[in-house]
């Protein structure tokens, strides 16, 4: 989410972080309509992954974005959080038009794309939300984590779209790196080709070894290290 980057060189750090694998992989969302957060939900075109119910007082429904790592659960009797507080849940995605068309043909309101107002992320558009100035429009030059667009169910949880194409360092390892999707690695695969033909007018040929620059590129992007021109 943050734009701001806190490695640090001090080689004591790194003997803070924890050795032992922890995923975070579940979000309790607080609503008043089981049925209708479902209905909601499942028009999103999220996954639906389990519908409990034990009948008598207790009821957990769970769903998964596409390509998510994490999910989410709502139901009954799972929260004692007030429907609608769940703000600032961020959806991290490489095509932020893109994602708001789809949602739009799907019949999901979604907020026009914006940005920040020139670095300022407070004011009184949109309380809870990061970049609550709201300049319409992606960002001018399309710089990851800048562009945004936002929705909320039908209890008023609020959700957000954050686009990222390029990871700040230490973000990603990179024996890690991955593409949750086929669109998101299409869209690599654009955003390398057209930096690697500038590349081959530099060097005034063909590159037999594009393969590997195209790699080294679409890592580096990804991990947030220097990348190849």
């Amino acid at each position: 989410m943050s734009t701001k980057a806190v490695r640090t060189n001090d080689p004591t750090s790194d003997a803070g972080v924890a050795k032992v694998a922890m995923k975070f992989e579940v979000v309790v969302i607080p609503v008043s309509d089981v049925d209708r957060a479902k209905e909601f939900y499942g028009r999103l075109g999220w996954r639906l992954d389990a519908d409990y119910d034990n009948g008598k007082d207790f009821r957990v429904i769970q769903f998964t974005p596409p390509a998510s790592g994490c999910s989410i659960i709502f139901g009954k009797n799972v929260t004692p959080a007030s429907p609608g507080s769940a703000q600032g849940l961020y959806l991290i995605v490489s095509d932020i038009q893109a994602v708001r068309n789809e949602l739009l043909n799907r019949g999901v309101e979604v907020s026009e794309v914006f940005h920040d107002a020139a670095g300022v992320y407070a004011g009184a558009d949109e309380p809870y939300l990061f970049g609550r100035v709201r300049v319409s429009g992606p960002d001018a030059e399309h710089r990851s984590y800048r562009s945004f667009a936002s929705f909320r169910d039908p209890d008023g949880n609020g959700w957000l779209f954050q686009e990222i194409t390029t990871r700040l360092p230490g973000r990603v390892e990179p024996a890690s790196t991955t593409f949750a999707s086929a669109n998101d690695l299409a869209s690599a695969f654009r955003r390398a080709a057209a930096v690697h033909g500038e590349h081959e007018k530099r060097i005034g040929a063909a590159d037999p070894n594009w393969p590997d620059w195209y790699a080294k590129y679409m890592v580096a992007e990804q991990v947030g290290t220097e990348l190849p021109t």
